[in-house]
């Protein structure tokens, strides 16, 4: 072979060669899940209310808890839309996800995407509010006990009225709210049977809506002496319509979650108090019981976070 040859053949080689590389690449890539993707399992989480404090805390525990497995977790906002939520869960699945979260916006609707996920053989949990579909299988749901919690709103209902007319702000097709009232309304009957429930509406566990509903209430029920509202923007806004009656102090009004906000409102006295949740713990349980599936293990179909109560003694 001559020097020109050679110089040709060799050109050839390193052609052949660089093209062989890349398309090894190219397959590597298009099998590349987000499973493996970075050399961690990545879990695909939908919130219904990214925007909701509670769920920013939950987030919170999510995430750090995933850090010390080395897990990533990619959170997305289903904003309150059960359409958008069931196209997030369809996403996961086209991107392969190890596990998906899901805080249903529709216990009911959610179940159809369950099943897809089901059918694509990744594992779905629920955080703070369950599926009620009849339709497709949850590995294990993560919630505060809200029974207990909401018996925690009664008892602090009891020791601000001890007789009269109280009223539920409610969000009745929200199952983490049916256990919260449900709670509440025993503790109620056994513990201050002159407490007298009068009235359960539903505020959509929106503060504007709340508000509304308690401005009817204050004009329905002039003696009413207490509002449970199931979340802490129901009683926010049940407490902003108290304040400009000139009632506050006057009307107890407790709420649930404890948040920063609501927090404030009861050291200021305009709130007398709040079952809290600990969503950072919710979240923190929820990869724990992740970690104990991917590691083989059968995790407990109902993992239940203890509520405690909040009161101004409890501010500072």
């Amino acid at each position: 072979m001559d020097s020109r040859s050679f110089v040709i053949a060799s050109v050839l080689g390193l052609c052949l060669c660089a093209c062989g590389g890349g398309k090894s690449d190219s397959s590597s890539g298009s099998s590349t899940t987000a499973s493996t993707a970075a050399g961690s399992k990545v879990i695909g989480v939908s919130i219904q209310n990214r925007e909701a404090q509670f769920y920013q805390d939950m987030e919170g525990g999510l995430k750090s808890e995933a850090a010390k497995y080395g897990y990533t977790v990619q959170v997305v906002d289903a904003s309150r839309d059960n359409a958008k939520q069931q196209s997030q869960v369809e996403d996961f699945i086209s991107k392969k996800v190890a596990a998906i979260v899901l805080t249903p916006y529709d216990s009911q609707a959610i179940g159809s995407a369950i099943v897809e996920a089901n059918n694509a053989g990744i594992p779905v949990f629920t955080a703070d509010i369950a599926s009620t579909a009849k339709q497709g299988k949850v590995v294990a749901h993560i919630a505060s006990d809200n029974v207990q919690g909401g018996a925690q709103a009664g008892k602090l209902m009891c020791a601000a009225v001890k007789s009269g007319s109280v009223a539920i702000i409610d969000e009745p097709e929200v199952t983490s709210v049916q256990d919260r009232v449900k709670g509440f309304k025993a503790l109620v009957a056994a513990n201050c049977p002159a407490v007298k429930i009068v009235a359960d509406i539903d505020g959509g566990g929106e503060r504007a809506k709340a508000s509304s509903v308690m401005d009817d209430l204050l004009q329905s029920h002039k003696d009413l002496k207490g509002v449970f509202g199931i979340n802490d923007d129901s009683a926010l806004g049940a407490a902003k319509s108290v304040q400009a009656a000139g009632l506050s102090g006057k009307i107890a009004v407790v709420g649930y979650d404890a948040t920063p906000e609501a927090q404030a409102a009861i050291k200021a006295g305009t709130m007398y108090g709040d079952a809290i949740q600990h969503p950072d713990q919710i979240g923190s349980k929820t990869i724990d019981a992740i970690h104990d599936y991917f590691s083989g293990k059968t995790p407990p179909a109902k993992i239940a976070v203890p509520v405690g109560t909040f009161t101004k003694a409890n501010a500072k």
